[in-house]
């Protein structure tokens, strides 16, 4: 006996059988049931879903001969048994006639099909016309079909497939009862293929019937015909390993691998792996787009985790893995992501594209990356006319300590200073205005009149921290001391060793926070401080901000103002008596605002261009100066 595919041999016979389309089903039987029957019937759906599968079980529903069912037996149960459900099984029922439209679209072809449609049918009580890819019939062959269509006779029954709608007529779809099958998604698809598999004595890897889900692209026929492909390739058994090096598809786990590393702020990890992945010679833009596929997954799994998909059969590592990131990662990557896909066109290869789209998610994270140690490099085969401007030489000299002694007085101090400026080279006196370069020694000068140079605070751009950066651990906002404190300014409640909701509000600009821990602590009042532990109430409005990684910051933030102690908060309704640092800010920028339009409108040359021309101040573009913010 020949072998029969999977596809035919498991092709379902009945309702019962079939697997998904639930919606279909449930109106069929009870349209059978009822006896209530349409004259046509559209199927639409992509490929392989069971849209001939559905006709053919309608057709035997129609023509079931079963003892005990009479002439107008017409069931939802058919039998299975009787000669016309065999031979419709079988492909060989004279009264159900298929018609490839796809091979038959003349209008010829048509009206030699129309002209027997008033005989009666020859063996079972309807006679079935099966058209199936129907779109492909000529504008002259529907127009052909329409009469008959609209008002066959009462044995006929018309059963129409297409995978394209949009291609038929309006005039043909008025005429039909149209049902609009689904894809399969993957988990009924691994289902059935469990069943399957096992009912074929096969053996089989779950993880490899997930890749075969993932690659029928919600075909169940597809599904079907590459597990076939998968026993035979592997042998008689389906493994992950011989699936995936069938379909050459990239193995998941090296995508789970990528965003761990993005969540562990791992360059050296993420470089690693794409190292790895380089070596089984991937395609890199689809590497791409399944990275922020995850993403798109690790943002529904923050926000409704009921709601991710089980597609690849790892919905659980999702809901871990989504709380190592905070929503405003997810978004930044996932936008990152789409924008790098775009740019690889234009990239020098693929792998670089991807390996830069990677770095640049670290790179532009509201918290900053961990800076590496810095070295400095021995500079080799430089040219003495352009080494003239970087002069650390001097600096270092003069902070060098002796070897034989622990301490310097200020009369070695200098004395060490002047051996270091009369060892140094000569300087041109052009490059004398640049920070941090020595002026040239003059040599008339008394040595000991020329007073201890004071190094140059840098100007103000350079000492300036980026609010998204200042609270990242290793940052260079840890390193900055805060400004000398006074009393309105909070450090009377460190001194206190309470901290109140008036300190909070005086303190809250010199924690150093930024990006979205800002806007939480923004939101928020004290409650209450017992010493060990602070309780700060959040504004409900914003409770959708809250993550674990906002809380150590603040927490970390406070600690280095001297109020280290547990840190909760809680979402409640604010009292009205009490001000958050956001609606004091609001409020003085209200203030500040109002006090710059009032000038503004005391101001005489406004006042004299409104006698002259008429003119009026547009207040909601006027924005207070520089020092009216002070």
């Amino acid at each position: 006996m020949s072998y029969q595919v999977l596809a035919r041999k498991w092709r379902p016979r009945t309702f019962h059988e079939l697997v998904g389309q639930a919606h279909v089903q449930r109106a069929l039987v009870n349209a059978l049931d009822q006896g209530r029957l349409h004259h046509a019937y559209l199927f639409t759906g992509t490929r392989g879903v069971g849209k001939t599968t559905l006709a053919r079980i309608l057709a035997k529903c129609l023509n079931c001969t079963a003892k005990g069912r009479g002439d107008e037996g017409v069931t939802s149960t058919p039998c299975g048994e009787c000669d016309s459900c065999r031979a419709i099984d079988e492909g060989r029922f004279v009264d159900l006639i298929e018609v490839d439209a796809a091979s038959r679209t003349k209008v010829e072809d048509t009206r030699e099909l129309l002209d027997n449609v008033q005989y009666a049918p020859t063996q079972g009580r309807y006679k079935v016309y099966l058209i199936d890819e129907v779109h492909m019939l000529s504008t002259s062959s529907f127009n052909a079909l329409l009469k008959t269509l609209e008002e066959p006779p009462p044995h006929v029954k018309f059963l129409l497939a297409t995978t394209d709608p949009q291609k038929l007529p309006a005039t043909v779809l008025s005429r039909c009862l149209q049902f609009t099958l689904k894809h399969m998604p993957p988990e009924r698809i691994v289902e059935h293929l469990s069943k399957v598999l096992e009912a074929e004595g096969v053996a089989y890897e779950e993880s490899a019937l997930w890749l075969l889900g993932k690659a029928a692209e919600g075909s169940m026929r597809d599904a079907m015909s590459l597990t076939d492909q998968a026993i035979a390739f592997g042998q008689g058994a389906v493994v992950h390993g011989d699936v995936a090096a069938m379909l050459g598809t990239l193995d998941h786990r090296h995508v789970v691998a990528l965003l761990e590393a993005l969540a562990q702020v791992d360059a050296a990890r993420l470089l690693q792996e794409v190292a790895q992945l380089a070596e089984q010679g991937p395609d890199f833009a689809a590497v791409l787009d399944d990275v922020t596929a995850v993403l798109h997954r690790l943002a529904i799994a923050q926000m409704v985790p009921d709601a991710v998909d089980n597609s690849h059969g790892d919905r659980d590592a999702i809901l871990g893995l989504a709380a190592n990131f905070t929503a405003e990662d997810i978004q930044l990557y996932y936008q990152i992501g789409i924008q790098g896909r775009g740019d690889m066109a234009n990239a020098p290869d693929l792998r670089s594209a991807l390996e830069m789209t990677l770095l640049r998610m670290l790179a532009f994270r509201p918290q900053g990356v961990p800076k590496p140690p810095r070295t400095t490099l021995p500079l080799t085969g430089a040219n003495p006319e352009t080494e003239k401007a970087p002069v650390p030489a001097a600096p270092r000299v003069e902070a060098a300590p002796s070897s034989s002694s622990s301490a310097h007085t200020p009369a070695s101090d200098q004395a060490d200073h002047q051996e270091a400026a009369a060892a140094a080279p000569s300087i041109d006196a052009s490059s004398s205005d640049s920070p941090g370069v020595a002026p040239a020694v003059d040599k008339g000068a008394p040595a000991m009149e020329e007073p201890p140079r004071q190094a140059e605070p840098p100007p103000p751009w350079e000492t300036q921290v980026e609010p998204e950066l200042a609270d990242e651990p290793g940052s260079p906002a840890d390193s900055i001391e805060p400004p000398s404190a006074s009393p309105d300014h909070g450090e009377a409640a460190a001194e206190a060793g309470r901290l109140d909701h008036a300190g909070w509000l005086d303190m809250f600009d010199q924690l150093g926070l930024g990006g979205l821990t800002r806007n939480l602590a923004a939101h928020c009042i004290v409650q209450a401080d017992d010493g060990a532990a602070l309780t700060l109430l959040l504004d409900p409005s914003q409770s959708a901000m809250q993550a674990d990684v906002h809380h150590q910051r603040i927490q970390k933030a406070l600690t280095a103002k001297g109020f280290a102690r547990r840190l909760h908060i809680e979402v409640a309704e604010l009292p009205p008596t009490l001000e958050t640092p956001r609606q004091r800010e609001a409020r003085e920028a209200d203030e500040r605002h109002a006090g710059a339009v009032q000038a503004l409108h005391q101001d005489p040359h406004v006042q004299k261009l409104r006698q002259a021309f008429g003119a009026e101040l547009i207040e909601s573009s006027v924005q207070p100066s520089e020092r009216m913010t002070r």
